[in-house]
């Protein structure tokens, strides 16, 4: 039986119109429904810019999605290592992992926007390497068996131990990775799990295949393990009891979603401008090379089993979550992937279908059973009629004997 672990990832993407406060309070309120249905992680991103991604500390949030909830993990998805002190990254992770109850993965990434690193005036050639760099040391603050000083080109530590380490005595670490091989190079070297977030372009889908050598390759090289179970693929979806419906209520915020944000801000009007609603789905989830699910339970289920045998296999469905649909159906699509993709992919209906086709194919078994225990009682019927008819003679019979004793009693008696 596959035990394929699912989640989501809460960029987060909103087209610019509703109030800032409700969205914050919708996004904890998705949390509450994923840990109400089942999912096993939840994890929230960090960015500055383009008005569309309104969390600007993961940290924050997830410290309110925790008092919201018991048993969902919660990770950082993620945190971008060259905007702050590492020290201080450390410092907060540890106090969210206790006031989670140790349910925190700690999730990095050099930085996703341009305009973020812009804003603060940072090199983008140097945020890979600033990542790298930042990893390493948090995780040797992690361990603190000792103080250590460590001097970089953009920060400084001194006789530096926490003051208090982790709940988690191992705290998963874990990269984003896109296309080309630098993260999972980077995850090899650290021994953290990986969220591919690469897989929602039809890039990131061709170069899958290969990507999980280049984590292998650079954890051997380090002495380092990895494992395919710490794999996150990243999928989008919306899914409603039938395709007709799930294009319906997917298609204008989709087309809203790529013209606006995806072609019209990240890329500056470079890419697909659809035309119509209908085109946008056509083009995104209806395409050879198809990069999201808008359809029903059994489309998602036939896609997850394909990203399975084309990336050999990994350990986390995640799903991207957008507001593609209203709030309503945006909710019911994940209620519909808990309620019939996750037991499906994971073979947990398996011994319910096995059970229904041992019964219909063995009903010739039941029904002899069944006129074996009928003939019985129909027995039963005769022998109970039987004792039935000799105890209403011995009653008879009792009643005679007493109207005879009565008599002569009565004859001795002169009555």
């Amino acid at each position: 039986m596959t035990d394929l672990r699912f989640g989501a990832f809460l960029a987060p993407h909103h087209p610019i119109g509703e109030h800032p406060m409700l969205q914050l309070q919708s996004n904890l309120e998705f949390v509450d429904l994923l840990e109400h249905l089942g999912y096993d992680e939840f994890w929230c991103g960090e960015h500055h810019s383009t008005g569309w991604e309104i969390i600007a500390s993961p940290e924050i949030f997830l410290a309110a999605a925790a008092e919201r909830t018991n048993r969902i993990k919660l990770g950082t998805g993620v945190v971008s290592l060259p905007y702050h002190h590492p020290f201080m990254v450390a410092q907060r992770m540890v106090q969210l992992d206790y006031q989670s109850r140790g349910r925190v993965i700690f999730g990095s990434g050099p930085g996703a926007l341009p305009s973020d690193a812009h804003t603060m005036g940072i090199d983008p050639m140097v945020l890979r390497d600033r990542q790298d760099e930042a990893m390493g040391v948090i995780r040797r603050l992690f361990d603190g068996e000792e103080r250590f000083s460590y001097k970089s080109e953009w920060f400084t530590l001194n006789d530096a131990k926490l003051q208090l380490r982790p709940l988690q005595k191992n705290m998963e670490f874990a990269v984003a990775s896109m296309v080309s091989p630098s993260g999972m190079t980077l995850a090899g070297k650290h021994e953290a799990g990986v969220l591919s977030i690469g897989s929602m372009t039809e890039a990131g889908i061709r170069a899958l295949p290969m990507q999980w050598s280049f984590a292998e390759e650079s954890a051997a090289k380090h002495g380092k393990n990895v494992d395919r179970k710490n794999w996150r693929i990243v999928l989008s979806w919306h899914i409603a009891e039938t395709r007709e419906k799930a294009r319906e209520q997917a298609r204008d915020g989709l087309m809203r979603h790529n013209n606006e944000y995806t072609v019209g801000t990240l890329a500056g009007g470079e890419g697909v401008i659809y035309k119509t609603p209908d085109e946008a789905v056509d083009g995104v989830a209806f395409s050879d090379e198809s990069t999201a699910v808008i359809g029903t339970p059994d489309d998602l289920v036939a896609r997850i089993r394909q990203m399975m045998e084309l990336t050999g296999g990994f350990g986390t469905v995640v799903g991207f979550v957008h507001d593609w649909a209203n709030r309503e159906d945006t909710f019911r699509s994940w209620d519909l992937v808990a309620r019939y993709v996750i037991p499906e992919v994971n073979g947990l209906l398996d011994d319910y279908r096995e059970s229904n086709k041992f019964v219909i194919e063995n009903r010739g078994t039941w029904l002899r059973a069944g006129e074996a225990i009928a003939s019985k009682i129909r027995d039963n019927e005769r022998a109970l009629a039987a004792a039935k008819e000799d105890e209403e003679r011995g009653r008879s019979v009792l009643r005679s004997g007493l109207s005879l004793t009565q008599g002569a009693e009565d004859a001795r008696h002169g009555s």
